[in-house]
């Protein structure tokens, strides 16, 4: 049985912040990946399609780097927004995230056709900075670990109002 995601950060960002190839909603050609609650932990799940190899039968590494990163700053996303006491689907806007630095550490090789989820710890490192470590898993082994420093996005990120 495969795993969803149901309730996702992403499904909250503005549509003016919506549009990134890896988690924008509104990007026809993205990955549209999805980052919620898992516990304590956050999650994101992705299902690779024949198309996103490196070689054949493995998972192209970018696209792994692209999930951690994704992953990362929705995970600080939903953190944040937790903490200023609202959940996903309550209305208000999320803060948003960009990445500050990002680490990836393959130990194994992933294989096309094993769903993959990203599990992510978050850790505060400034009210403006936070720190995820992510473990991505095919199926139930763990293939690749991460890190990103995410944070919050600068004013000048943002469209004049």
């Amino acid at each position: 049985m495969e795993e969803k995601v149901l309730k996702a950060i992403q499904d909250d960002y503005p549509d003016d912040f919506a549009w990134c190839y890896g988690c924008g909603r509104l990007n026809e050609d993205g990955y549209h990946l999805r980052t919620g609650w898992m516990g304590e932990n956050t999650i994101t799940i992705f299902n690779p399609r024949p198309a996103n190899i490196g070689m054949p039968g493995f998972v192209y590494g970018g696209l792994i780097a692209s999930l951690i990163d994704c992953h990362g700053t929705g995970s600080a996303s939903l953190y944040l927004h937790r903490k200023n006491g609202n959940e996903v689907g309550d209305g208000v806007n999320p803060p948003r995230f960009v990445t500050g630095s990002l680490k990836v550490d393959f130990l194994h090789p992933t294989p096309v056709g094993e769903q993959l989820k990203a599990i992510g710890t978050v850790e505060e490192i400034h009210p403006k900075k936070y720190k995820v470590y992510t473990e991505v898993f095919a199926g139930e082994k763990l293939v690749v670990t991460g890190e990103v420093a995410a944070v919050l996005m600068p004013k000048t990120f943002r469209k004049e109002e």
